[in-house]
């Protein structure tokens, strides 16, 4: 390789090993072994350095909150997650520093922008949910992280996940896609559609009741797209595409949604350049890829 040439970056877990959580003292012997790397979440951020995590030795940690085993990295040593306090002071390696999911997610390497998904949605529950939600004790950490026992009515219990519907809407020509401002961006991001699939509701029905519920148009030729672990706070987000029966029924629901409105290639590419006032999703979001797909497909 040339000496000019950028190194690649090594994803910081390899292997995630999920056979080996049951391991008895699975956390202790890792924290205490040569060689093992943690990732500590601080809220939704951890250490990043250009377009990789960085993980820090067990050292380096002060105040741990919660423990949990992550994987095996490149050299088959233990990889953690350390959740930390939200005002932990840690010392991070050089050219390292503390970065959001939101922000970060799109930027990483798939390998280590999946690890962070999952590391801030099991810091979360760990963070969250200390006691039984039945009876109210203080359970207890199993499976090196990933589930938890009541010591006072014996049920386990494990990381939870909201499905949600997310759809990019296109016009009856193929030619647009329909997008809303949320009220709870200030009216200032256009994205896709999406909500919670309510209790006994097929993923079908909730793409249908929320962009009527939404953006009051029927939807047809709904085709699912993907799927995205989102953890704001445990979603896992199912994204569809779906073509509209008439466009001239768009109308923003003027209270989750203030405005709607219809956006040509054109005008999506120029936002994409920032060319243009129009905020799109961030690039970690499902809604982003959604909209870079059908962009991608329509040149």
């Amino acid at each position: 390789m040339p000496p000019s040439a950028p190194v690649p970056s090594r994803p910081l877990v390899r292997d995630r090993s999920a056979d080996e959580r049951r391991t008895a003292g699975l956390l202790d012997a890792a924290r205490a072994a040569f060689g093992t790397r943690v990732l500590a979440v601080r809220a939704d951020a951890a250490p990043v350095r250009g377009d990789a995590l960085v993980g820090v030795p067990v050292s380096a940690l002060d105040e741990v909150l919660e423990w949990a085993f992550l994987g095996r990295g490149p050299a088959g040593e233990a990889v953690l997650l350390a959740v930390v306090p939200d005002e932990a002071d840690i010392a991070l390696p050089p050219d390292a520093a503390w970065s959001r999911l939101r922000e970060i997610g799109g930027d990483l390497v798939e390998s280590d922008a999946s690890i962070l998904r999952t590391a801030v949605a099991l810091a979360g529950w760990l963070r969250d949910a200390p006691f039984c939600p039945a009876c109210g004790t203080r359970t207890l950490t199993r499976d090196a992280g990933w589930a938890r026992h009541c010591p006072g009515c014996g049920r386990e219990h494990f990381p939870r996940t909201d499905p949600a519907v997310i759809v990019l809407v296109v016009s009856e020509d193929g030619g647009r896609v329909l997008l809303g401002a949320n009220a709870a961006w200030g009216g200032a991001r256009y994205s896709c559609f999406a909500g919670f699939a309510e209790a006994g509701e097929s993923l079908e029905e909730a793409v249908a009741r929320e962009v009527a519920e939404e953006a009051n148009v029927v939807l047809r030729d709904v085709e699912y797209r993907g799927s995205q672990v989102w953890p704001y706070p445990r979603s896992l987000m199912l994204g569809f595409r779906a073509r509209v029966e008439h466009d001239a029924d768009a109308r923003e629901d003027g209270e989750e949604i203030v405005e709607v409105r219809w956006f040509t290639r054109d005008e999506l590419g120029a936002a994409m350049r920032g060319e243009s006032g129009l905020q799109l999703p961030g690039p970690a979001s499902i809604a982003r890829r959604l909209i870079d797909d059908w962009y991608e497909e329509t040149r």
